[in-house]
């Protein structure tokens, strides 16, 4: 009975979040009430709350299952694969973030945070954690272009510093134009030589 209980509130709550994403994507998040999520949750408001305090706990849920697949690449594929070339590392990194925006739900809650909502108000202080983030990213692929330096396979006029900020920068237009919808940026396959071209112009 605990076995099923608990099973059927993990089934609430993800009924709860693909409502969200639905409601957030077409409404907006600011338009989104706790009322619309659970009338289209099929649940009652009492249940969003068992869940949920408030509607800035759901978004930060649905952020939540973006930023893993982009911290686990980050770990596994920019700083735990040591043996080898960083500068691959990095077009490894790049290239499976890129892949990352295929999938249909992940891609889905990325165009809820570039364009469905605002950063005031009661989430004013979410952009404060995006800021962190990206100081984090940035301070880890200094890391690894570091590494590169040391190889001599990073270009010697460029940075460490300023290689990892112009990553993040390339990253962020990449992500934004593809979910904007250019033609040219959809598949990973059209991806792979702009990351190719990106990564070649630090390269040494």
């Amino acid at each position: 009975m605990v076995k099923r209980t608990k099973e059927e509130a993990a089934q609430t709550r993800a009924q709860l979040l693909a409502a969200a994403q639905h409601c957030f994507h077409t409404h907006g998040v600011s338009a989104t009430t706790l009322e619309l999520i659970a009338r289209t949750a099929g649940v009652t408001r009492g249940a969003v709350y068992w869940h949920f305090s408030d509607k800035r706990q759901i978004l930060q849920a649905l952020c939540d299952e973006v930023t893993s697949p982009f911290i686990e690449q980050l770990d596994t594929t920019l700083l735990a694969e040591t043996n080898t070339d960083p500068m691959v590392r990095v077009y490894n990194f790049l290239l499976g973030l890129a892949e990352t925006l295929t999938n249909p739900r992940l891609r889905g809650v990325l165009e809820i945070m570039e364009f469905k909502c605002e950063f005031a108000g009661e989430r004013a202080e979410d952009l404060k954690e995006w800021v962190t983030y990206s100081e984090e990213l940035i301070s880890k692929l200094e890391q690894v272009y570091t590494q590169a330096r040391q190889t001599g396979s990073l270009r010697q006029d460029i940075a460490p510093q300023q290689a990892a900020v112009a990553t993040k920068c390339f990253l962020n237009g990449l992500v934004r134009l593809c979910l904007m919808g250019l033609p040219t940026l959809q598949t990973t396959a059209q991806m792979q030589p702009v990351i190719e071209a990106f990564v070649r112009g630090l390269s040494d």
